[in-house]
């Protein structure tokens, strides 16, 4: 049965905003999602019409398709929102997600192989390949069913770089914008992809009506990879000269333009839910585990391989190493998320992180101190008992879209945080001037920035932290993604 064209506003993207748990005894139980997408689709309003489409994550995720079949979810389980949640073959969406996205899309953008072993681009990767174009179509499909004649779709991230160019070639009347929530490559180090595969993920994003990312420096590397690989026309602001930014990139007849759109912290959420009694409950039990007149250095991330909590821990250790008048006057919090532990390279790099805190504590730790306090059981309340008492923030990531956690620590800092920040995160572009910066792979000049961020006064801290937060929070979700709307 044809499904009803009903929506003039639709949103892509592999995760949805509701996850499933199926029971033993057949009953589904939803849990609502949060993040950036959730909160800006609830900036149009029910009224709107809009259609979320995701993929089924797990079994839960899809029995609970397979009884929609076609048709939306249970509003009750969505808040509301109209959510298409597409059954694909456990295989193909094992293949495409963890075989192409997660493990070369990602390790590509982020610069992350050891490129003297890997990668490898064989058949078993022609056949992921194949899996990925599969579930990209799969998407453009759902897209093409449900919107109304010349809606706005905009498709999310390196899961679906196909789909802009699919869904054009089965509905060229609608307005499609991709937005990339990753760095992206240079065009020497994009080119170890496989020629054709290089090629296919441009034109698959130039399939849409405007591509967007997070920062100039992001939307500008893509723009040299379609000059480098498909030999497109680069069109650039500026007086003529040819070294403004770029705007949009020419090719096959179509111009494809370029929008750059950094996603903010959202305050109002923010200030709220870190006053709730479970976050005070969490700030009591983290400062009793520092213990009295102890600075901290606070980091919250994912086990993810670019976001570089080994370095961080090195520096740390250096810190400790070199300048012995912290030692018994610090802790090093560390919250360490485990994250795609289907992944052997990220369950090694787990338990990298794990066996180095306990290094740092064997080798410096006395009876009433902890150096390191390494948190690995994900716990958003905690986190943000963290970001409130924090004295330090780390955040140094090897290569980063932009970095939230950067941009939330000095909304909710209750006395001022300093900031210690990659310069290769996507926040840098808007938070560098306040913070204090580091090349991330140097450990040595990271363990000096601790050390001058531990020693900073309490008014400079302040004052940084005033200056973060209102840089931060310039492009809450909601105006983030209605940003993106507009300029479709």
């Amino acid at each position: 049965m044809a499904v009803p064209r009903t929506a003039p506003i639709l949103v892509a993207s592999n995760r949805g905003p509701v996850s499933y748990t199926l029971s033993e005894d057949g009953s589904l139980t939803a849990r609502r999602g949060g993040g950036g997408l959730v909160s800006g689709l609830s900036a149009i309003g029910p009224d709107a019409n809009a259609v979320w489409v995701c993929a089924a994550l797990g079994e839960g995720d899809r029995e609970a398709a397979r009884r929609a079949g076609d048709s939306h979810l249970n509003p009750g389980d969505t808040g509301g929102q109209q959510v298409r949640m597409l059954d694909i073959a456990p295989d193909v969406f094992a293949a495409a997600y963890n075989g192409i996205a997660n493990s070369v899309l990602w390790f590509v953008h982020h610069l992350l192989y050891q490129t003297p072993v890997e990668p490898v681009f064989d058949a078993e990767f022609a056949d992921q390949w194949a899996a990925y174009e599969t579930y990209n179509a799969a998407f453009a499909d759902a897209l093409a069913e449900e919107a109304v004649d010349e809606a706005v779709v905009l498709v999310q991230d390196y899961h679906l770089a196909l789909v802009p160019a699919m869904l054009r070639e089965l509905r060229p009347d609608l307005r499609i914008g991709h937005f990339s929530h990753t760095p992206w490559a240079p065009p020497d180090y994009y080119r170890l992809l496989p020629d054709d595969v290089a090629a296919g993920v441009l034109r698959g994003i130039l399939g849409g009506d405007r591509a967007a990312f997070l920062t100039e420096r992001w939307a500008g590397a893509f723009a040299d990879c379609c000059a480098a690989v498909l030999g497109a026309e680069i069109v650039r602001d500026g007086d003529g000269d040819g070294d403004g930014p770029p705007t949009a990139v020419r090719f096959e007849g179509r111009e494809t333009r370029l929008g750059v759109h950094g996603l903010g912290a959202d305050a109002d959420f923010l200030r709220q839910r870190s006053r709730q009694a479970d976050v005070d409950e969490r700030l009591t039990s983290l400062r009793a585990q520092i213990g009295p007149d102890r600075k901290s250095i606070v980091r919250v991330d994912r086990t993810e391989l670019s976001k570089n909590i080994v370095r961080g821990l090195l520096a740390y250790r250096r810190l400790l190493e070199t300048h012995p008048e912290w030692r018994e006057r610090v802790v090093h919090v560390a919250f360490a998320y485990p994250s795609r532990q289907d992944l052997a390279v990220y369950r090694d790099y787990t338990e990298r992180v794990r066996r180095l805190a306990d290094e740092i504590n064997a080798e410096y730790g006395t009876e009433g101190w902890t150096p390191v306090a390494l948190h690995v059981k994900d716990d958003f309340a905690r986190s943000l008992a963290a970001y409130r008492l924090a004295d330090v923030a780390l955040v140094n990531p090897i290569r980063d879209g932009m970095n939230l956690v950067a941009k939330e620590v000095p909304v909710v800092s209750e006395r001022g945080c300093a900031l210690v920040l990659s310069r290769e995160a996507g926040a840098y572009a808007e938070l560098g001037d306040d913070a204090l910066v580091v090349n991330p792979y140097d450990v040595e000049a990271t363990a000096r920035a601790l050390d001058e961020a531990l020693r900073m006064s309490d008014g400079e801290r302040a004052d940084r932290t005033k200056r973060l937060a209102a840089a931060a929070t310039a492009l809450p979700p909601q105006a983030w993604f209605l940003a993106q709307l507009r300029a479709l």
